[in-house]
């Protein structure tokens, strides 16, 4: 998705563009995502898209060049660092996901995100039992060369940020760097800095709000291996997190509790969904270990906006070919998405050059028979999150199903026979 191959660095101006578009409204992480592969980079779709808010019948103001730099410039006074996905410093597990931040603030140790991360969170009103079992668990962690993830919210996560902190932890914010909350944990914060690392997605400056929360815990779920729920009553933020792992092909963790506690029901009914019941930190290590250090690990998988019931996470734009403004002569070989499918002849000589549609491509590749995305990224030549881009478009048209272990297949029309033409 970024502007140049995995491990480049973008230029201050490319970061301050990136900037920019990620902080216009209406654009979020799927927005950004088809943004910048119809248009080739940041810089052509900030200039691209009044003319795509006009197609839609939409007004909004795109960020400025001006407010870029004075967020830019803010944030180096507290330290952070902005991160593209895509450059070497991003956490290479959160890029995986299908929402990774565009950019992300970070401040602190960056190296701790090389270490196996483990996410521990709760409930903010936790028992003493509870508070208990998450210091065990993030001291045990972080001795065993694991990083403790969680939000920084009381109860079951400041509990395992403090035992984890002489081994480093990492705090995922709601809001800005600039506004922790809740307040009174900004010495809690200051401490984790010291050996660990505190990200962002949000603008400095940016007051959380409710549904910043389950944003939240999709980056919590992103940076992990797996996720340890310590006290959840139902509905609450930490089974949002739980179902976030899920969807992200991560391992879920529950600490068992007692029937008579209401904080507890969470936490019972994810063990009784297929949840891991842990006690120790080695039940915990023992799971993870097949998927610890491992490069292709892990899996594309599908993942969902919140309870359709509960407010949106973003405002993304509904972009299809209508709402794209017209392409220059001069950016179309860099905006072709999928490489160019040729026709040829019975002994499979090419023939003449037809360039099909994304879809059309994914569709001549899929067959019944479910095959994995890294398989259609490798045919197809492009980038994953192009890829992924184009199968959430088939999977919102009802066109593909999805299978455990990043597996998709295609549906056949009615009355029409799928015929599987992959190499």
């Amino acid at each position: 998705m970024s502007d140049q191959p995995v491990g480049y660095k973008l230029t201050e101006r490319q970061r301050l563009d990136w900037i920019r578009l990620s902080r216009t409204e209406g654009v979020g992480p799927r927005t950004f995502r088809t943004l910048i592969n119809r248009y080739g980079g940041a810089s052509e779709a900030l200039e691209a898209l009044p003319t795509v808010l006009s197609r839609q019948g939409r007004i909004g103001r795109v960020t400025t060049l001006a407010e870029a730099e004075d967020e830019m410039a803010v944030g180096s006074r507290y330290g952070v660092r902005f991160v593209a996905m895509g450059e070497p410093d991003y956490p290479r597990l959160l890029r995986g996901i299908d929402s990774a931040p565009p950019i992300l603030g970070i401040r602190g140790v960056g190296a701790v995100f090389d270490r196996p991360g483990v996410a521990i969170v709760g409930s903010r009103n936790a028992s003493a039992a509870g508070l208990k079992m998450a210091e065990i668990l993030g001291e045990g962690l972080g001795r065993q060369h694991c990083v403790v993830i969680s939000g920084l919210a009381r109860g079951i996560d400041a509990r395992a940020h403090r035992g984890s902190l002489k081994t480093g932890t990492v705090a995922v914010l709601a809001g800005g760097h600039d506004k922790v909350y809740p307040a009174e944990h900004g010495e809690l914060l200051e401490a984790i800095l010291e050996t660990g690392a505190v990200v962002s997605e949000m603008p400095m400056g940016w007051e959380p709000r409710g549904r910043d929360f389950p944003r939240r815990n999709r980056i919590i779920s992103g940076l992990s291996l797996g996720v340890i729920v310590v006290e959840a009553a139902m509905r609450s933020g930490s089974l949002i997190t739980a179902r976030f792992a899920t969807e992200q092909g991560r391992d879920v963790f529950a600490v068992p509790g007692s029937p008579l506690d209401p904080r507890a029901e969470g936490t019972n009914d994810l063990i009784r969904e297929g949840a891991t019941l842990i006690g120790t930190v080695e039940h915990v290590l023992s799971a993870l270990a097949p998927v610890m250090g491992r490069d292709d690990w892990p899996p594309q998988a599908r993942e969902s906006e919140i309870d359709p019931t509960q407010e949106p996470l973003w405002d993304e734009l509904e972009l299809d070919e209508k709402g794209f403004a017209e392409q220059g002569s001069g950016l179309l070989q860099r905006l072709a998405p999928f490489p160019v499918v040729t026709g040829g002849d019975d002994d499979g000589n090419r023939g003449e050059d037809e360039a099909l549609k994304p879809k059309d491509v994914l569709r001549q590749l899929l067959g019944p028979s479910p095959v994995s995305v890294d398989d259609l990224v490798r045919l197809t030549g492009r980038s994953a999150s192009l890829v992924q881009t184009v199968l959430l478009e088939l999977e919102l048209e009802g066109l593909i199903e999805r299978h455990g272990g990043g597996l998709v297949s295609i549906l056949p029309l009615e009355g029409e026979q799928v015929v599987n033409s992959a190499p």
